[in-house]
């Protein structure tokens, strides 16, 4: 396993944001429920997908950009809790993650005559992004040299080849994908998809898989 040479090179690439903030906000939570349901799907995936990206381990608790404002600025945290456990990998669409977070909203609004408006400077401001990937002049032929990348490369490139790949398709491969198909390792490909990054950082998520590489290294020895 440690020397066999891959059919192709995996070229791990990085990526960055570029943000585009839509004219499109919500002063209270029915406001958010209906902007939930009328805004582009880009910008449900830059407030769902996109929250790991910009996130770090201490903030991760909320899941989404919806959970985290709900708790910190409406101070609404029975909702907060709704929503951060909503985990969008769970859905095979952006569609239909959309109608679950609305109907979420909905059903927590249902029988209350007011909720909490915040100014405008405190309001849910929504936005949309376009990744651009950057390729970072790394490739590995091998597994050992995969696990060296893997350790070493900017945490963008953890989120462009686990969490894009998985949630809409990209030029960039998944790691799982050439694993099974350039280097013949169906096994540890599937553990690299069973790894779920939802309410977890992306160095958390390096070192599992991490220490999924290290495991088959370990099996491959016995």
């Amino acid at each position: 396993m440690t020397s066999r040479t891959a059919t192709r090179p995996f070229r791990f690439a990085g990526c960055v944001e570029l943000r585009q903030t839509l004219d499109v906000h919500a002063l209270d939570e029915r406001e958010l429920m209906h902007r939930i349901a009328e805004v582009p799907p880009g910008s449900i995936f830059f407030h769902t997908f996109g929250y790991f990206l910009r996130h770090r381990a201490f903030t991760t608790a909320y899941g989404n950009d919806f959970a985290r404002w709900a708790a910190h600025e409406i101070g609404d945290h029975a909702l907060a809790e709704r929503l951060a456990v909503v985990d969008p990998f769970a859905f095979s669409t952006v569609e239909e993650l959309r109608e679950h977070l609305v109907t979420i909203v909905q059903d927590h609004l249902r029988g209350r005559e007011a909720e909490t408006r915040v100014e405008f400077d405190r309001a849910f401001h929504f936005q949309q992004s376009h990744i651009v990937e950057v390729p970072l002049g790394l490739s590995a032929e091998t597994l050992v040299e995969f696990r060296a990348g893997l350790a070493t490369v900017d945490e963008s490139a953890i989120y462009l080849h686990t969490v894009e790949t998985r949630a809409r398709e990209r030029r960039s491969e998944a790691f799982s994908e050439w694993l099974r198909d350039s280097l013949d390792l169906p096994a540890l490909a599937e553990r690299f998809e069973r790894a779920d990054p939802y309410l977890t950082s992306l160095e958390r998520i390096r070192g599992r898989l991490l220490g999924l590489v290290d495991t088959a290294f370990d099996e491959a020895r016995r």
